[in-house]
């Protein structure tokens, strides 16, 4: 049966969005309306007579509405392939009438534990019959419509559907429930049994954006939001003005935004990012003066470039980033005179993030591989705040989060710098090192083989970003360096010397600690241990 005629309906949906317009127009059409308790009152409220499904059943609803669609009735009347005698026998001798149409959307469970809800409410939140009658419909659709989708209503208007409508309805059916036992496994999983990683991990992703490529132009694309209650980034942002996101956008953007998350609780900053690295960071007493720091560490870079800052967009500010070629802007909000200076520039992605993450938050990272996937907690560990005053005795205590292992203490100024270097230096793809003078990145090495190369890579960035801007000096001298794991051999930390630096934090932990400790004592240097590591792959 390619075309159906719908002559039975049977609506139960928590969400009331479209149903009075729905069944109204199957109404019209001659269909009985059957439902189920608050659904039914919003159909007679409206005027349109109901049957009830316990008159359709011959039982009452019961046990606080937990049973009331679970019976032969009605999934006999879905599941019965129309056509096959022995179906239509039973049907017959039992007295079930064929239900042609599902409208079911479940139980808010997603947004009853977003509210903090306690247990008991949460699991009463947990839909039974809903489901059931979704998968019954659905496993049906030869002759059976279900819909799960309020905008999807107005293509049963008519009251009748084509084959291929129902194997896409059937589809979606089946991704809701899908998606629907995700979140309860993963609530039970994580919230009620305090797992970190459950036997079985379920992910519960709705498809966004179409991409018009991956990384390359060969590669197809798509994105995917995450669906649970306190989903919040750059797949939840609005989207101002623009083109289209393409998938590097939202690599980059997304790096951007968990670098400048960092900073939420410290003064104005911002962070520009270049294929997923950090190019410029830095803080000030405005967020204009925060954008010139971080550009004028690498004016090549930026070009091009992912801007994330911590403070709403003002004119100032917006001046600055539209004068060259930008990507994308994230911010977490924009004043009147920003936005009006964007719309200036079309092509130009702007996005409002509302507020900015939690960088300490818990949750999982994974990674695809051949024949399976890599799952790891995410890199949530941090020390101090980025770019606030340092106070010795709070953030410099020996055998607790940091540990002075030179001659020599930091400055005030140069534990700042260390700390603001070290919260880079976590997003920096490893190898990775990062000088940092006065609030602000001076130079940085990412990616590379050796951590040698990589401190030398950073000088020279900073040497030539001195030369374009006509300083006396480059800004490695006097500056703390971050290293995101140990120096293996003292030739690192060497090269850090040459270029100026004059305080250094690293994990530590290589078993030529002694040598690079006895060469930053020899070269004058401060430097701190943090017993933890930040690669970055």
């Amino acid at each position: 049966m390619d075309q159906i005629k719908i002559s039975r309906a049977l609506l139960s949906v928590s969400d009331k969005t479209g149903i009075v317009e729905l069944a109204t127009a199957l109404a019209a059409q001659g269909v009985e309306l059957v439902s189920t308790g608050g659904t039914a009152t919003a159909l007679r409220d409206a005027g349109l007579a109901v049957r009830d499904i316990s008159d359709l059943t011959g039982f009452p609803e019961m046990m606080d509405g937990r049973v009331k669609t679970l019976h032969p009735k009605v999934h006999g009347g879905l599941l019965a392939v129309r056509g096959n005698a022995e179906h239509e026998a039973s049907m017959a001798e039992h007295e079930i009438g064929a239900i042609d149409l599902v409208v079911v959307n479940l139980y808010p469970f997603a947004q009853t534990v977003a509210r903090g809800a306690d247990r008991e409410t949460i699991i009463e939140n947990i839909d039974i019959g809903g489901p059931s009658m979704v998968r019954s419909a659905a496993k049906n659709h030869e002759s059976v419509v279900i819909l799960t989708d309020p905008a999807d209503y107005p293509l049963v208007h008519g009251a009748t559907t084509t084959l291929e409508q129902r194997r896409k309805f059937a589809a979606k059916a089946y991704a809701a429930t899908a998606a629907y036992d995700s979140m309860i496994s993963s609530w039970f999983a994580f919230a009620d049994q305090g797992e970190a990683f459950p036997e079985m991990l379920n992910l519960s992703l709705k498809r966004g954006a179409a991409l018009r490529y991956g990384e390359n132009p060969h590669q197809s694309a798509a994105f995917y939001a995450a669906t649970g209650p306190a989903a919040q980034g750059i797949g939840q942002a609005r989207q101002v003005q623009g083109k289209e996101l393409s998938y590097n956008n939202y690599n980059d953007a997304d790096a951007a935004l968990e670098l400048i998350s960092e900073f939420r609780d410290g003064p104005p900053s911002v962070v520009i990012v270049k294929h997923a690295n950090p190019c410029g960071v830095a803080s000030a007493d405005t967020l204009a003066e925060a954008y010139a720091a971080a550009f004028a560490c690498d004016t090549v870079s930026a070009f091009g470039g992912i801007i994330a800052v911590n403070r709403p967009l003002d004119r100032a500010t917006a001046e600055q980033i539209t004068s060259i070629f930008t990507e994308v802007v994230v911010a977490p909000g924009a004043d009147e005179e920003a936005l009006a200076l964007f719309a200036a520039k079309k092509n130009l992605r702007l996005l409002l993030t509302g507020g900015l993450p939690d960088p300490k938050r818990p949750g999982l990272m994974a990674k695809s591989i051949t024949g399976g996937w890599l799952v790891q907690s995410r890199d949530n560990g941090g020390i101090g705040i980025p770019g606030r005053p340092v106070n010795l005795q709070r953030d410099l205590t020996i055998g607790g989060d940091l540990k002075l292992v030179t001659k020599r203490e930091p400055t005030p100024q140069e534990l700042a710098d260390c700390l603001f270097a070290w919260t880079v230096a976590k997003h920096v793809k490893s190898n990775a090192i990062v000088y940092a003078k006065d609030g602000s990145t001076a130079g940085v090495g990412a990616g590379q083989m050796n951590r040698l190369e990589s401190a030398r890579i950073a000088a020279w960035k900073a040497k030539d970003a001195a030369e374009k801007a006509g300083w006396d000096e480059t800004r490695t001298i006097g500056s703390a360096v971050a290293s995101d794991a140990f120096f293996p051999f003292a030739d690192g930390l060497l090269a850090a010397v040459e270029a100026g630096a004059t305080a250094v934090i690293q994990p530590g932990g290589s078993i030529r600690d002694d040598e690079v400790i006895a060469a930053a004592d020899e070269a004058g240097l401060a430097m701190i241990f943090t017993g933890m590591r930040h690669f970055r792959h």
